[in-house]
């Protein structure tokens, strides 16, 4: 194993390698862990029963996931991270304005991450709170540090002994007892089930923002259509799993949104060595991509305004200045945790779709897959310093989301009248995706010299 040395630079055609395959266990693993568990119990905050609850996991993945798969298919045909790319539709210095929003989330889900797996390793660990999230974020460290191969052969390691583990966890718990009418029809309320929609939708468009990175090494000539379905099967298995899994032990296990991952230790018999080495492996595995999506933003902030080459020095010096921040921010815990994480999942949204449809019209509608990637390097390229069209729409999107949003901190007018009815993911999805389409569309510099370094 040796450093990675490609960060946000083109991967030439003699450093590809891999099978589209790969991407089912890099998905699935990336779900395999007690913070999709927790996302599970949302639904259940909400006041839906087990059949609303697994009905609005099942579609919401569903739907989320086409978004999701269709970043990962453009990995093997640009050759570059999913976030640089942006400079195509919003300019080189323009994709800043995104970027940022999901620098943030990268933070945040470093955040929820961290403190789950102290909070399930408190007791059988001697370090302390602040040792054990010191402990987290120094492993981490380590994985992002060698980065892309080592990531994809651990989560395949991952996945593999995740489906035992979660596997014996699932029939344990649909084992306990619980309440009766769990598995009805009644009590159907159109608001939070549309809310317990959107969560499972935004879940899965959380990984747009980096799902390309983890494809983009494939050969040129990998199938469009594998590594979509590849990857889409991997995420909707493993986060409809673990979600469908936290909303029985909601029900079942008095106290589950307490502790999340203390609890699903006891389930599987208690903290035993092994039981709390797994969910220690799972958080270091899913942080380990906001890791090394943090830092592969970060340089492509920085790139536009300095000469910088990432060589292994400076890669471990970026890595390790955005980890000790994130553990630094794990100790501003919230001692309310799922409401907490319940708001951060609608943030995300609000900023996360208006991007994934202005991105997805752009390469699939408007460009075609066919961008010149010399200039997306280049502020004078044809891609230009700022779109001030992807620009305007995004930030005009997000403005317009504000009447439809309903969370703890703000509820806007029209989900009021609406009997708290989120329509603020639609609202982003549609109106981006419309708008941006129409006022490119009309321009007449959208053809582009076929990809090359």
């Amino acid at each position: 194993m040796q450093v990675e040395k490609r960060s946000i630079d083109f991967i030439p055609e003699a450093e590809r390698h891999g099978q589209p395959r790969s991407l089912f266990f890099v998905w699935f693993g990336a779900n395999a862990n007690i913070t999709t568990v927790a996302a599970g119990v949302l639904p259940i905050s909400l006041g839906l029963n087990l059949f609303w609850s697994a009905l609005s996991i099942l579609l919401g993945s569903l739907i989320g996931a086409i978004f999701m798969a269709s970043h990962s298919a453009q990995g093997p045909r640009l050759g570059i991270p999913q976030m640089i790319q942006s400079r195509a539709q919003f300019g080189v210095f323009g994709a800043i304005v995104p970027l940022l929003f999901v620098m943030l989330i990268y933070l945040g889900f470093f955040v929820s991450n961290t403190l789950l797996a102290a909070q399930a390793i408190a007791s059988a660990s001697p370090l302390g709170n602040g040792g054990n999230i010191a402990l987290l974020g120094g492993l981490c460290f380590l994985v992002a540090l060698f980065g892309y191969t080592l990531i994809h052969r651990l989560q395949k390691l991952l996945s593999l002994v995740s489906i035992a583990v979660f596997g014996i966890a699932t029939l344990l718990a649909l084992a306990l007892p619980m309440e009766s009418g769990q598995w009805t029809a009644q009590g159907f309320n159109l608001a939070s089930f549309l809310a317990s929609v959107s969560i499972a939708v935004t879940w899965q468009l959380s990984y747009a923002p980096y799902v390309a990175d983890y494809s983009r090494y494939l050969p040129t000539r990998t199938s469009t259509r594998q590594v979509f379905w590849y990857s889409y099967a991997g995420t909707v298995i493993g986060g409809s799993w673990m979600m469908l899994l936290g909303a029985v032990l909601a029900k079942a296990v008095a106290g589950f949104s307490d502790n999340v991952g203390l609890h699903l230790l006891g389930v599987l018999g208690g903290g035993t060595l092994l039981a709390v080495a797994f969910v220690l492996y799972g958080q270091i595995a899913i942080n380990v991509f906001n890791l090394y999506g943090a830092f592969m933003s970060t340089v492509t902030v920085i790139e536009p305004f300095a000469a910088l080459k990432v060589s292994p020095r400076v890669r471990a010096s970026f890595m390790l200045v955005i980890c000790a921040l994130a553990t630094a921010l794990c100790t501003l815990a919230q001692d309310d945790f799922i409401q907490f994480f319940l708001n951060f999942i609608f943030f995300m949204s609000y900023f996360l779709i208006p991007w994934t449809a202005i991105n997805l019209v752009d390469y699939y509608a408007l460009r075609k897959g066919v961008y010149q990637i010399a200039d997306i390097f280049d502020p004078c390229g044809i891609y230009g310093r700022v779109n001030w069209i992807a620009v305007g729409v995004f930030i005009a999107t997000i403005a317009l989301e504000i009447p439809f949003m309903n969370t703890s901190l703000y509820v806007g007018p029209i989900a009021a009248s609406l009997q708290g009815i989120d329509l603020a993911w639609v609202v982003g999805l549609l109106f981006p995706a419309a708008c941006y389409y129409g006022l490119m569309s009309r321009r007449r510099d959208l053809s582009a010299a076929p990809v090359k370094s």
